[in-house]
Parts: structure tokens; sequence; C-alpha cells
């Protein structure tokens, strides 16, 4: 099986593979409910129109960073595949949550604005939990293209 990278990240995929991932944003923000889906889809919304393709850009900036944190979790499925890549993927949400957010705490630490950096330390708990649930949603899409 081709790593993730070969997979995913080739010019006649990549496209594709942001345009799901903007549709799987989408389908997220789009789930949440209560107060705190309130919260994030006026968030999403006020971002969005700020700047239209703003997710796009963002996803085409991160993907090579989100295909390497998720490569290994790939790789070790590949290595003794039992079941669909999606279910070992699934299986993993926690583990998974936490090396994809990795990208945005180094970003985070990395910042000079000591008040962007405290709302994201101050938000993250919930970032952990939304990329959680998201994480079935994200097994598919990527099975989706290393499997094929």
């Amino acid at each position: 099986m081709p790593s993730l990278k070969q997979s995913l990240l080739v010019p006649g995929v990549r496209p594709r593979v942001i345009a799901d991932c903007c549709l799987l944003i989408d389908d997220e923000v789009a789930a949440k409910s209560g107060l705190a889906g309130f919260a994030i889809k006026a968030g999403y919304g006020v971002v969005k129109a700020l700047k239209a393709n703003i997710i796009p850009e963002v996803l085409e900036g991160m993907l090579d960073d989100f295909v390497a944190r998720l490569e290994p979790f790939v790789a070790a499925w590949s290595a003794a595949p039992t079941g669909s890549l999606a279910d070992y993927l699934v299986a993993r949400p926690g583990e998974i949550a936490e090396s994809l957010l990795a990208i945005s705490d180094t970003r985070a630490h990395k910042t000079s604005n000591a008040t962007l950096r405290k709302a994201y330390e101050k938000l993250r708990p919930m970032g952990k939990r939304n990329v959680e649930q998201a994480v079935p949603r994200l097994a598919r899409l990527v099975e989706k293209y290393a499997t094929t």
C-alpha cells in the first residue's frame, strides 16, 4: 500500500482531498448543537464571511502536516490490517486528536502574541473534544483516498 503522502498529496488528488476536508468541516460544524454549538457555528460563519476561501487556504497550508501526523496510524494498520482502515482510526479518537492538535499546539507555542496563545490554551480542551468527534468522518475520508 502506498504511503498516505503518496495517496493524498499528489497533484491530481490533493485538491479533491482539500475539497472533501472543507465539506467535512462544514458537516462537523453543522452537526454541533447546544450553546457550544451555537458559538462554534457563529464563529465559523464570521470567519467564512471575513474571507470566503479561508478554510481551503488554511487546509492547503496544513495538509502536509496533517498527513504526516496521520501517517503512523495508517502505517500501523497497514502492517497488520484487521478490519478496515476507517475502523482502525475510529477506535483511536483521543490519540488521533492529540496528534493532529500537536500541529496547532506548536504554532500557538511559537506565536509572539500572548493573547492569542492564552486564548488557544483556554479553548484547547474543547478543540480536542471536537476533533475526537470528527474522527469518524476523517477516518472515512482518509480511507477513501488511502485504499484506492
